[in-house]
């Protein structure tokens, strides 16, 4: 196999579109990855701690990063959006668009754009949890570690503060879009996934009632580099919360939202317990569910919590989270193993929100085959694409992973010039 004469498209920079690009191009071919936000990573890079190590993905996320970086068969892309796809397999032309950062390659990350910045934005990176400045970066290991401005936000001309205080003439207010066209042999799509959004679930409270989260929040106050320096707060009143409910299936397995099994809410719950009561081991966790799936090796996790004290376990789909008395979250349940009704109050409650495919409401430019839920069904792709991780179904980040290896193989392997 001659890899010398391959040029791969990679769509998606998440921990499946970097394993691919990188296994691609450390076996001698080119490889262009394209990603949307402005940064690499994807929703790996919002985790506290991922399976299977349990370690924080700051690790491999930096390790990956500088294979990248050092590569230079790799040409990256950020805030890029694929417009157009022609040809055929060994033969594609790919249409790009760069959205403008209005920030260039002489940042060095000084931060003083945004300690004089006067406009704020709701900080999506932590999921609307806290605000950030107009001029940021998305987070403190962001790769291109390069600041960026929200022009939603910005007052542009008006202020300009930001391009005063930068030493470096790194910000240009005035950068426009730009187009790349390129040609490649074969194409992998690693969008990646989105959170369900919770608010559409009205019997579970989400955006109506205090305190009410999702899982991913979770992560996120519990990270070091979140929006609580890894201390888990109750949004409403910054307070450690001494009672816990994490609500599984939050819209999974519904046929009124999300039919299927997200597959790694289980394990995300179990995991964020651990969060809890390491933080304080006198908290109380409960955790209702249908059924618990925890896979292959995972089971022994799921014992070793489910033996923690202060721990438990009801299984029960909850019907309603209210707002209780004194600020805290009512949980109403039917316990399926007595059969009575559960009514409890908790001062946090942590939805167990499902996984969603990317290409459910953001489709790509070429002809591709689709279920009902929005996955990519392999069996309709093109001669030359390949979909790999979680837009085929709901995966963790080790099957992912291998799955992407797997599609850089089958790249490199793709015919030239059909």
């Amino acid at each position: 196999m001659n890899a010398s004469n391959k040029k791969i498209l990679v769509i998606g920079g998440g921990m499946s579109g970097l394993t691919a690009a990188l296994e691609a191009a450390e076996s001698g071919a080119q490889v262009v990855l394209v990603e949307k936000t402005p940064y690499l990573g994807g929703r790996v890079a919002q985790l506290n701690k991922y399976f299977p190590k349990l370690c924080p993905p700051t690790c491999g996320l930096e390790i990956n990063f500088r294979r990248v970086k050092t590569n230079p068969d790799i040409t990256f892309y950020t805030m890029a959006d694929i417009t157009q796809i022609t040809g055929q397999e060994g033969n594609f032309n790919v249409t790009i668009n760069l959205r403008p950062r209005f920030v260039n390659d002489k940042c060095v990350a000084c931060n003083k754009c945004a300690e004089v910045c006067p406009v704020e934005r709701v900080n999506d990176f932590n999921y609307g949890l806290d605000n950030n400045k107009a001029a940021y970066l998305p987070f403190d290991m962001a790769f291109p570690l390069q600041y960026v401005i929200d022009m939603n936000v910005c007052l542009g001309e008006a202020c300009q503060k930001c391009v005063s205080a930068c030493e470096y003439n790194a910000i240009d207010l005035t950068m426009a879009p730009q187009t790349v066209n390129v040609d490649v042999t074969s194409i992998i799509l690693a969008g990646g996934w989105d959170l369900y959004d919770a608010s559409k679930i009205d019997n579970l409270g989400f955006g109506q009632v205090a305190n009410v989260i999702t899982n991913m929040q979770m992560e996120r106050l519990a990270a070091p580099n979140g929006p609580t320096g890894g201390k888990i707060l109750r949004p409403s009143d910054g307070r450690e919360p001494k009672s816990v409910a994490f609500v599984q299936c939050a819209g999974s397995r519904d046929e009124n939202h999300l039919p299927y099994c997200s597959y790694i809410c289980c394990m995300a719950s179990l995991k964020q317990v651990t969060y809890l009561l390491d933080l304080d081991p006198e908290a109380q966790a409960t955790v209702f569910y249908i059924d618990i799936r925890t896979p292959g090796r995972y089971e022994q996790f799921y014992w070793k919590v489910r033996d923690r004290e202060n721990v438990e376990l009801i299984r029960g789909k909850v019907a309603k989270v209210t707002q209780a008395p004194g600020d805290t979250v009512e949980v109403i349940a039917e316990d399926t193993a007595t059969g009575k009704k559960v009514r409890r109050a908790y001062d946090l409650v942590v939805l167990a929100t499902g996984m969603v495919p990317s290409t459910k409401t953001d489709k790509l430019p070429m002809a591709l085959k689709y279920t009902d839920e929005g996955f990519i069904d392999p069996n309709g792709l093109p001669a030359g694409v390949y979909a790999v991780g979680s837009l085929k179904s709901p995966l963790d980040v080790a099957k992912s992973v291998q799955d992407a290896t797997g599609a850089a193989i089958k790249a490199l392997q793709s015919s030239v010039g059909r």
